[in-house]
């Protein structure tokens, strides 16, 4: 054991001050003490789908049971009104905020201002670009699926359950948001590994249905011989099928469509034959994201990725499973 002088440690702690003091970033996330009770920021992107307010709701309840304060903020898909909620729960002193930011990019000002201000954050169901800040550095942990594989997961029963349909029309999500990356990266690297399958077109509905629907609308017009569509949410899948249904097409017969999210109307969907498969993006985040927050007070390791178990629903099981979608 090397033993250290109290010179040299006092020199050491200056030298962290003299940073400090100098403005140069030290990487640790700001502590959070034990206390009875807290008063918590949630950050949320927008409340206009199931999955949004699934989320929401399971928040709050969690915060009422264990008797905590609940700032709650809905950004209604704008990353800078999202910003500007950040800063306003630093001014009002909450404890920690969890935040599903909007965008990849333009939240970072918001993580480092929490930073700055002593407040930890964590990142709940979307992640922030990590070239520009990290977990255990700059934000505690990020609570969330695995997204690249949600779309993987597509792609492979695709592959396996395509009966010789081969052209696909892709509906992203958000432009900028880690969903939208993840999920098109794995399905798109998934479905090129397979071989055999084109990807005609692929354009953003925003996560919205009826931006889903006119966008749907106007590829299946484009490549009237598009045989799948893949959405990245549910509400995009639903407002595919009022599209084909539109043009005179039967979804699950004339056009596979595949879908992620797993809300009850969706489960429903591959129940009535309209939606081929489904992978389940768990929306429940209040007991993981209150007993990490917990952990983290008693001073517990936090992993910097904590990963959501996600169904899967396809005809084998999704009227089984229909009662227990959110």
């Amino acid at each position: 054991m090397t033993m250290i002088s109290r010179r040299t440690f006092m020199l050491a702690a200056t030298a962290v001050g003299a940073l400090a003091l100098a403005g140069v970033a030290i990487a640790e996330v700001p502590k959070l003490a034990q206390k009875d009770t807290y008063k918590v920021g949630f950050a949320q992107t927008e409340s206009n789908n199931p999955w949004r307010i699934a989320q929401t709701n399971s928040m709050k309840a969690e915060a009422e049971k264990l008797g905590f304060q609940l700032v709650y903020t809905d950004a209604a898909g704008s990353a800078a009104k999202q910003v500007a909620d950040v800063n306003s729960m630093i001014a009002q002193g909450v404890d920690v905020i969890f935040l599903a930011p909007r965008e990849e990019k333009p939240l970072i000002p918001a993580v480092m201002a929490a930073k700055k201000a002593g407040i930890p954050v964590i990142l709940l169901d979307r992640s922030v670009d990590p070239s520009l800040a990290k977990a255990g550095e700059d934000y505690l942990t990020f609570i969330g699926s695995n997204f690249v594989e949600e779309g993987k997961r597509v792609a492979e029963w695709l592959v396996k359950n395509a009966n010789g349909k081969t052209k696909i029309i892709e509906l992203e999500g958000t432009t900028g948001s880690s969903p939208a990356n993840d999920r098109k990266k794995g399905f798109d690297e998934a479905i090129k590994a397979a071989g055999g399958f084109e990807i005609v077109a692929s354009q953003t509905g925003d996560f919205a249905r009826d931006k889903g629907r006119q966008v749907a609308e106007s590829l299946l017009q484009a490549h009237p011989d598009a045989d799948i569509i893949y959405a990245h949410n549910d509400e995009m899948a639903m407002g595919a099928i009022a599209a084909l249904e539109a043009a005179g097409k039967v979804p699950g017969k004339d056009v596979l469509v595949l879908s992620i999210d797993g809300g009850k109307e969706a489960v429903q969907a591959v129940v009535d034959g309209k939606i081929a498969a489904v992978v389940e993006c768990n929306p429940r985040f209040g007991p993981k994201a209150f007993e990490t927050m917990m952990r983290y007070a008693k001073g517990e390791a936090i992993d910097p990725i904590l990963v959501n178990e996600d169904k899967f629903y396809d005809a084998s099981n999704a009227a089984a499973e229909l009662a227990n979608a959110y």
